[in-house]
């Protein structure tokens, strides 16, 4: 079965996860554009769009996901220490649309955070879907994330950093605040060294589904974000 292409109507529906390509793994449809609504759906069901500046929009599920989940989020001694000085200043929603700027310009080896890919997340944070932490050093933005939150379930795109450790820090209070609510795990997509080293492991992709199906049950409220960090420094 070939791979699918996606019709023009945002609200039309994905190919079953089941259908995504062994080689390249996961890759499930192409086209469509980045209309929230189709993005909303699309992280619903297991899948989100990873592609280069000049291809069309890729969809992926591959068949492994790394995942964090909160409680397991490993803070060394020295991460510790620095979390404790009082140097770091956290925010969140602050600054969206520079941290996802930051994260597209702050990568070595190329982005696929297009301009259109920033302009639609731009949407969804305005939406009430779309979150940043920031982490502040001498009033300098200095390091961040951003994803999605659908649900108990956190969708992290992509963290900066411009200060040693600045991104873990970040990385460090999300999980706090999700673990205090109750949420499932963090979708980190990908694996990679850095989030492995921040406690990431790579699940099936039928065990994530499963999650992923319990945990956007209640989905149709944003998140009270802003509520969850009052007080925090």
């Amino acid at each position: 079965m070939g791979i699918a292409q996606l019709q023009n109507d945002p609200s039309a529906p994905f190919p079953a996860v089941s259908q995504a390509a062994i080689d390249p793994d996961g890759l499930l449809a192409w086209g469509g554009d980045l209309h929230p609504l189709r993005l909303l759906k699309a992280y619903s069901g297991g899948i989100f769009p990873w592609y280069n500046q000049g291809q069309e929009i890729l969809w992926w599920a591959p068949r492994t996901r790394a995942v964090l989940f909160p409680k397991d989020v490993y803070i060394s001694r020295r991460l510790a220490r620095k979390i404790r000085s009082g140097k770091f200043k956290i925010t969140t929603d602050t600054a969206f649309a520079r941290v996802i700027e930051a994260c597209a310009n702050n990568r070595k080896d190329g982005t696929w955070i297009t301009a259109d890919m920033q302009q639609a997340y731009i949407q969804l944070q305005q939406m009430g879907y779309g979150h940043s932490i920031e982490v502040w050093e001498d009033d300098q933005l200095v390091g961040g994330l951003y994803g999605l939150i659908i649900g108990k379930i956190c969708f992290a795109e992509s963290m900066f950093s411009l200060s040693s450790d600045a991104s873990k820090i970040a990385l460090v209070s999300l999980c706090q605040r999700l673990l205090e609510h109750g949420f499932a795990l963090i979708d980190c997509q990908i694996e990679s060294p850095h989030l492995t080293s921040m406690g990431a492991v790579t699940i099936r992709r039928s065990e994530y589904m499963e999650i992923l199906k319990i945990a956007t049950i209640n989905q149709a409220q944003p998140l009270d974000w802003e509520s969850w960090f009052a007080g925090s420094k």
